[in-house]
């Protein structure tokens, strides 16, 4: 019997995949247990449907990251650090406030999740930090650290 899975089912295939199994383990487990349905024209069409909506709403997602990372790369965020005795900064700037520092001066929501920082910036300078936007959008955001006054 042909069963179109539901959810994924170890040894045996993901989900929305469409497997072969015997008729006694597709009535006594995978559809008794709600794990798949019977692949007949109806299911079929539904799971075809399924697929197209899910690859419509993916490229949508994907093209709304590639604008945000165009919006990202052409904007430059301003931040300021405090620094002592030759310019040696105390504290840093993390992945958070850049997050807001992005959302008060470009008017952008960025998760702090998506900025990319191996460890915070503690230094003046400028700076290239990448934003992963999506699988495969990632983004270059210019941070220009300054002395506070």
């Amino acid at each position: 019997m042909k069963v179109i899975l539901k959810e994924d089912v170890k040894s045996l295939g993901k989900k929305g995949e469409i497997v072969e199994v015997s008729d006694g383990y597709a009535r006594n487990f995978i559809l008794k247990r709600n794990k798949g349905v019977e692949a007949n024209a109806k299911n079929l069409n539904d799971l075809k449907l399924k697929k197209a909506n899910d690859d419509k709403v993916a490229k949508e997602q994907y093209d709304a990251a590639k604008e945000l990372g165009k919006k990202i790369e052409a904007g430059k965020v301003e931040m300021s650090i405090k620094t002592g005795e030759g310019g040696k900064a105390f504290g840093s700037i993390s992945s958070k406030e850049i997050a807001a520092e992005v959302k008060t001066q470009m008017d952008l929501e960025i998760d702090k999740k998506k900025i990319v920082l191996k460890e915070s910036i503690k230094a003046l300078g400028t700076f290239k930090v990448p934003v992963k936007l999506h699988s495969k959008v990632t983004a270059e955001l210019t941070v220009n650290v300054t002395e506070e006054a």
